[in-house]
């Protein structure tokens, strides 16, 4: 097994530079924020009735990120769709919000003619490809971003620009409303993860070193509640992604009301799965005391588990804390089961077959 220390052998396996995606989470916030300044919105974009977003894969994850962080803060229903269709409820009034990192996402791209045609207000984020052309055609606004800080160019691990992105539109649209001073402390959260869960500091001291430690080999359940729900989906999203490692999320409280009666069978359980907990003192102080009691239950039922709670004061500023050591583990659990994290052979073994 890889010695998560030696920095030579991490180089070698990480043959596109993910992991200076994730040391640069910082400065594509930056970056993202920044260019986001000079983006115009239609006038007509800010009085909406309700959002959705449509993505697919680490296109997807960061509206999730956003719709569940910001939940207490917009007044409008928000959805996320990750599907061809549109659903019939959306109309004039709806912002709707396609997000492709590559640009060329089959699903999100498939029905914008209709949106155009329901008159609902189309907003695009991408790197350009096919959705630029779409959004040219249609004379739609779209947020056309430079992926300068995600060496590794994958869309999932270029969160800065799809969470900011979305956080910059629905600033622009008068939905939240968020200061450069609130960006800047998202960013020194950021900038001081990497003293923290970041390669060059030795696993005696790393938690996100430790945790891939004790997920390694097994299969990692997520487990995660209210604002942080986003965080807990892109956290398995990265795992399966980049480690090649099967994944799944939970949520507290739902779980407490099915999960807990499946872990008795198969008796393979208590070998196979490993609970991650990812706890925080904002939560609903009932959904704080669920932890301690889930955990009981999971060491009833002999299956193993760790919890990580973040430091943050607020909950911007955990959703960041928490997205970064997720990324970290996902990172070394790839390099502990020797893989290098970037391909995607299936995914892409899928679309060849597709198309």
């Amino acid at each position: 097994m890889l010695n998560l220390d030696n920095l030579n052998a991490i180089k070698r396996l990480d043959k596109t530079n993910m992991l200076g995606s994730i040391d640069l989470l910082h400065k594509q916030v930056g970056q993202t924020w920044n260019d986001i300044q000079e983006f115009e919105v239609p006038d007509n974009y800010k009085n909406v009735k309700k959002v959705i977003i449509n993505g697919m894969g680490g296109s997807g994850i960061g509206g999730h990120i956003v719709r569940t962080l910001f939940s207490d803060k917009i007044k409008i229903p928000v959805m996320q769709i990750n599907s061809y269709k549109i659903p019939e409820c959306l109309d004039r009034n709806t912002l709707y919000i396609v997000s492709s990192y590559s640009g060329t996402t089959e699903e999100p791209l498939t029905e914008i003619g209709k949106a155009v045609k329901k008159k609902a207000k189309v907003i695009g984020i991408t790197t350009g490809g096919k959705q630029k052309i779409i959004f040219d055609k249609y004379e739609l606004p779209y947020f056309n971003f430079e992926p300068l800080y995600n060496p590794c160019d994958q869309p999932r691990m270029g969160l800065g620009y799809s969470i900011f992105g979305q956080v910059g539109i629905f600033e622009r649209c008068g939905l939240i409303d968020i200061k450069d001073k609130q960006v800047e402390e998202v960013r020194k959260v950021l900038r001081a993860s990497v003293n923290r869960f970041g390669s060059k500091i030795s696993i005696k001291t790393n938690i996100a070193k430790q945790t891939a430690k004790k997920l390694c080999g097994k299969i990692p359940i997520i487990i995660a509640s209210e604002f942080l729900e986003g965080n807990a989906h892109t956290m398995a999203n990265q795992i399966n992604e980049n480690a090649k490692n099967f994944a799944a999320y939970h949520l507290i409280s739902e779980l407490n009301h099915h999960l807990m009666e499946g872990l008795k069978h198969p008796k393979s359980n208590s070998k196979n799965l490993f609970f991650l907990f990812i706890n925080s003192d904002l939560y609903y102080s009932r959904n704080q005391k669920r932890y301690s009691i889930t955990q009981d239950v999971v060491e009833k039922n002999k299956v193993g588990w760790t919890e990580f709670k973040p430091k943050s004061k607020t909950k911007l500023l955990q959703a960041f804390e928490v997205l970064s050591f997720g990324s970290y583990v996902g990172f070394y659990l790839a390099m502990l089961n020797g893989l290098n994290p970037a391909p995607i052979p299936y995914v892409d073994y899928f679309k060849e077959r597709l198309s």
